[in-house]
């Protein structure tokens, strides 16, 4: 069965948010990473103001509950206060995150089509037709 957990997203703020959050809920960072962490993609260069910018930060709240966020960037503009939280579901398997992701986009709009990513998961976007953005992922395990 998925998990959902929501996911945040700051105008360049993501970092203070959640250290924040931190003292709050306590506990470690899963994953904290900067757009200067991503790799080179052919035809972008993340510009050097957006470079300490944060891509992706998950800290986990309990067993079962995730909080997750990011910076947006210039490819993705500035986010709306009140419509930066997105559900983010996280599936067994990529037919799960594939069946999930189509159904949610049906009469919605894929902002980002469900595919592989540089960070081996398998990762789209949508806004659903009731206005909802989800995110859905598959982390395919380590190998080793």
């Amino acid at each position: 069965m998925a998990q959902i957990n929501a996911y945040l997203t700051f105008n360049g703020n993501c970092g203070e948010a959640f250290e924040f959050y931190k003292t709050v809920f306590g506990g470690s960072y899963r994953v904290f990473s900067s757009f200067g962490d991503m790799p080179a993609t052919p035809g972008y260069e993340v510009p050097a103001s957006e470079k300490n910018k944060i891509m992706h930060v998950s800290l986990p709240i309990s067993k079962e509950t995730i909080l997750m966020g990011s910076d947006t960037n210039a490819m993705h503009g500035d986010v709306v206060i009140g419509q930066n939280i997105s559900l983010s579901v996280n599936t067994h398997s990529k037919e799960e995150a594939g069946d999930i992701f189509n159904k949610l986009a049906a009469g919605g709009q894929i902002t980002m089509p469900i595919a592989d990513t540089f960070w081996s998961a398998y990762f789209g976007m949508l806004v659903d037709k009731f206005g909802i953005l989800w995110m859905v992922n598959y982390d395919a395990p380590k190998e080793g």
